[in-house]
């Protein structure tokens, strides 16, 4: 990761050695938070790392990070700076009493306490509401963050309004995967192998990522029907991992049609995938009218899904439009009118995004050390990727070798300063 710094010269040097021992480039060190607006967009870091004390953590950085689409990291050193982190929305910290490897972590995207895993694999639902909140963009960067952990994963394209999946991959859609799929369960005869004949890959290097591509023309809409649609989600379980669904947005029932048991109803392929999911994620656009739009449709998502966890994530998150601490406007708005807890905020990346756009790419492939891409990355590994005893034992015994971070700084300091 590439990492500029704004710390206390108490911890700045230890700091730096300890992140750059571990692989990580310096890009540069700011002596006080008011150096850091004029520069830092030229820079283009992945991550501040700054001290949470008023000369190093100020709401004109919050706003550089936030326009630049850099990752905050702050380090904690007693209850002053906790609560000057909480004021300003800033939510990845660390303390520096902490374990070393509890900042490594975090600054690499993964969460420095470890968290509760309710499911490993099986269904992902992708959802958003009108207006283009990036629900594509989402899925296929969740969908190819599982498949570089060495996994299978089932892409499905179930968006019956614009489905857009191929088109962002590079692939052609004039025999659509899922259609194909949803005929055969129609004769009793989709089975695993013609899952594999009707399906594209997208080139993986870990793991494998297979594309149920969706209709290209929004008139085919009849041949998702629910039934269908439910029946080839169900074998895709056996199939894949994972499976992700890029689910279209709309969630109104035919009311005129509601009579008729049999009749087709329009947005059934979209309902079927969000009540066949073990998981949905919730997509929303990060300014006024995106935040609106959501909360309105939330309310609806809850009706159909009834208890299935819904994780919420707000995409393309800038100051620009929300204003300085954008994060926790957001947050702070998602909790109050909506009962939104632990929202995941998706930093703007609009350079990654258009370059995946023109390169028929997904995100991470573009930009690995995108702080987009970073976010996401993190959210699935935190949530949907299992976390393997191996993994847990390892880092109880890091914790074991190092005290505190603060106390390894000290080590490494001393370390750098023997003479040979």
């Amino acid at each position: 990761m590439r990492i500029a710094f704004a710390v206390d010269r108490a911890l700045e040097d230890a700091v730096i050695g300890a992140l750059v021992e571990r692989g990580h480039d310096l890009v540069a060190r700011f002596s006080t938070g008011d150096d850091v607006p004029a520069v830092l967009g030229s820079l283009s870091p992945d991550v501040l790392v700054v001290s949470a004390d008023p000369e190093h953590l100020t709401r004109a950085v919050l706003a550089a990070c936030d326009d630049g689409g850099v990752r905050l990291v702050a380090l904690l050193d007693g209850e002053p700076s906790r609560r000057l982190s909480v004021s300003l929305g800033v939510y990845d910290v660390v303390s520096v009493d902490a374990p070393i490897d509890d900042l490594d972590e975090l600054v690499i995207g993964a969460t420095a306490t470890a968290r509760a895993v309710t499911h490993s694999g099986g269904v992902v639902a992708v959802w958003g509401p009108s207006g283009a909140p990036g629900r594509t963009t989402v899925a296929i960067t969740i969908a190819h963050e599982l498949a570089r952990s060495g996994a299978t994963v089932a892409l499905v394209d179930a968006d019956t309004v614009g489905s857009s999946v191929a088109a962002s991959l590079g692939m052609l859609d004039e025999a659509p995967g899922l259609a194909a799929a949803c005929r055969l369960v129609g004769q009793d005869a989709l089975t695993t192998d013609e899952l594999e004949r009707v399906a594209r890959d997208h080139p993986v290097d870990a793991g494998r990522l297979a594309v149920l591509t969706g209709i290209s023309r929004s008139s085919r809409w009849p041949e998702l029907s629910a039934d269908r649609v439910s029946r080839t989600l169900d074998l895709c379980r056996s199939w894949a991992d994972h499976v992700v669904i890029d689910s279209g947005f709309s969630l109104e029932d035919d009311e005129e049609l509601s009579s008729d048991l049999f009749a087709p109803r329009r947005n059934a392929a979209t309902v079927a995938s969000l009540r066949s999911a073990d998981r949905i994620v919730a997509v929303g656009a990060a300014d006024p009218v995106g935040v609106t739009r959501f909360i309105r449709a939330y309310s609806e998502l809850r009706e159909i899904v009834g208890d299935t966890r819904v994780d919420t994530v707000m995409n393309r998150v800038r100051s620009s439009t929300i204003g300085v601490g954008a994060g926790h406007q957001l947050v702070t708005t998602l909790r109050r009118f909506g009962g939104i807890e632990d929202a995941v905020l998706v930093p703007n990346d609009a350079r990654t995004a258009d370059a995946a756009v023109l390169e028929a790419r997904p995100m991470g492939e573009v930009s690995p050390r995108s702080p987009a891409v970073a976010e996401i990355r993190r959210y699935v590994k935190a949530h949907i990727l299992p976390q393997t005893t191996s993994r847990s034992e390892s880092r109880r015994s890091a914790r074991r070798d190092d005290a505190s971070l603060s106390a390894g700084f000290r080590r490494a300091g001393s370390r750098r300063e023997r003479p040979a």
